[in-house]
């Protein structure tokens, strides 16, 4: 115990004021080593980390590990593990083991002692984190200005109450194992298609094996080619599948779909919804938006609003967004309703932020955004789906399909995205190479743009898990709507509203 100088009483104890308690540290351990069914109650709740004791860290690690290799933790199995640790003979030795079995309360309070170490572990991440702001704002020297340090704190807050602790460190190769087992499971679960959530889009899926968590996928391609028709027939799929349980402590997991956040840059939010509104009711957006539709058609809009009305599909139409400002919003959806997928319209639109400097160029710039939506994809564990523009050159060669090397300031997003898609119509082309009618030629251009009509390509150019290739995919321009290309059929039909 350490000592501070008293002027009246010499030498008084320095009371330790950090927030933790010994006793509840020792209560749960006793409770464990007593009956280790007790383990699967408590071990949603606190983990080795939380614990301030180092030796209590260490005992808790030893009995997690045993438990959950199937085997039996108790004080005889673990006088083995620790008989020659001089840690524990500091604190009185194996026979520490023997006290804190001897001293174990009631099983049914073990939940309670586990809530108040996790607590007592946020106060103090609390406190070190509060310190860390106050070094970083009243440090003279640094290079970020308010704003971005507001963003770093807000991230740091975030992951404190998300996963309990700001910093993630080192992980075991066994924990990172146990989660592609998990992944693997998942897949197999869904007959070997999915490891990911689904696109809605059958061909597309078995290409991705769905979205998968803390990915960045960029779906690139020229103007009117459809790309935010896609995302937004993708965002509005998963977010019409949500199903969500509750796992054995009672906390609420999406298990198929998922939560949406959509930022629009580009397009206002009334847009985004008469488009879902249009796919969902098969009357075509621009006939929704004239008034321009029958009373049998009024019927379908009514009834499919109705319907989407209540999808978990949230839009942020704010233009001119930092990527520090929709990552801050993205956390805020996260721990307000829950987000399982981001999806960006468009990454170019999006801003480096108020750090950037005059001398930044546009290509760092780009650098810092795809980064920034490569890390939240990270943070929140969760696909980001981020669209771009393709470059100019793409319209000088006679195949017009476009490559890698045709993304805007390429090096960056190539380098951090996990996932490079291009959708193209070629129909879109060859609709506007017309030649003059009553020649063998426009005679030729018909029968060609039959066999393109309602087709679109959706090309993998980068795929950090699985194999690159083309996809196939039925277009309805009218609805502004892709699906397999085997669905072709149903939008003929659809056409007739």
């Amino acid at each position: 115990m350490a000592f501070i100088a008293d002027n009246d009483q010499g030498m008084t104890p320095e009371l330790d004021t950090t927030p933790q308690s010994q006793e509840a540290e020792q209560a749960l351990l006793g409770a464990l080593l007593y009956d280790n069914e007790i383990y699967h109650r408590v071990s949603g709740i606190v983990q080795a980390k939380h614990f301030y004791n180092p030796i209590h860290l260490r005992i808790y690690d030893s009995i997690s590990s045993l438990i959950e290799h199937g085997k039996l933790a108790d004080a005889i199995v673990l006088k083995n593990r620790f008989s020659q640790d001089e840690t524990l003979v500091d604190i009185g030795g194996v026979e520490y083991l023997a006290l804190l079995l001897d001293n174990a309360p009631a099983g049914s309070t073990a939940t309670e002692y586990a809530k108040l170490i996790f607590d007592l572990a946020m106060r103090r991440e609390l406190i070190r984190l509060g310190e860390q702001i106050r070094d970083d704002a009243t440090n003279p020297d640094s290079e970020d200005d308010a704003q971005s340090q507001i963003t770093t704190a807000e991230s740091l807050l975030y992951n404190l109450a998300e996963v309990g602790g700001t910093q993630t460190g080192f992980v075991t190769f066994e924990s990172a194992l146990i989660k592609s087992i998990e992944m693997a499971s998942a897949a197999f679960a869904r007959d070997g298609q999915l490891s990911g959530t689904s696109t809605g889009l059958t061909d597309l899926d078995r290409q991705l094996g769905g979205m998968h968590r803390s990915d960045l996928v960029i779906l690139a391609g020229r103007p009117s080619m459809g790309k935010t028709s896609l995302a937004t027939n993708i965002a509005f799929n998963i977010a019409k599948a949500l199903k969500r349980e509750k796992d054995d402590n009672g906390i609420e997991k999406t298990v198929n779909g998922g939560v949406v956040g959509f930022f629009s840059l580009e397009m206002s939010a009334e847009q985004l919804a008469t488009r879902l509104l249009a796919e969902h009711s098969g009357v075509p957006s621009h006939k929704i938006r004239r008034g321009d539709i029958t009373a049998e058609q009024y019927e379908h809009i009514r009834d499919s609003a109705e319907e989407i009305s209540r999808l978990n599909l949230h839009i942020d139409d704010t233009g001119g967004l930092s990527i520090g400002a929709l990552s801050a919003r993205a956390r805020r959806l996260k721990r307000m309703v829950g987000l399982d997928m981001v999806v960006v319209d468009y990454l170019q639109l999006l801003t480096g932020g108020n750090s950037m400097n005059s001398n930044t160029n546009r290509v760092q710039e780009v650098s810092m955004i795809t980064q920034g939506l490569k890390a939240l994809a990270k943070e929140l564990d969760i696909p980001v789906l981020a669209l771009a523009q393709l470059s100019r050159q793409v319209e000088q060669r006679d195949d017009k399909r476009p490559q890698l090397s045709d993304l805007r300031e390429s090096g960056s997003i190539e380098q951090d995205a996990d996932v490079v898609m291009f959708v193209f119509r070629e129909e879109y082309y060859v609709a506007r190479a017309e030649p003059s009618e009553g020649t063998e030629e426009h005679l030729q251009w018909q029968e060609e743009m039959e066999k393109l009509h309602g087709k679109a390509e959706v090309i993998v150019g980068k795929q950090r898990h699985g194999p690159i290739g083309t996809i196939k995919l039925a277009f309805n321009p009218e609805l502004t709507q892709f699906t397999d290309l085997a669905d072709e059929d149903q939008y003929q039909g659809s056409q007739g509203f």
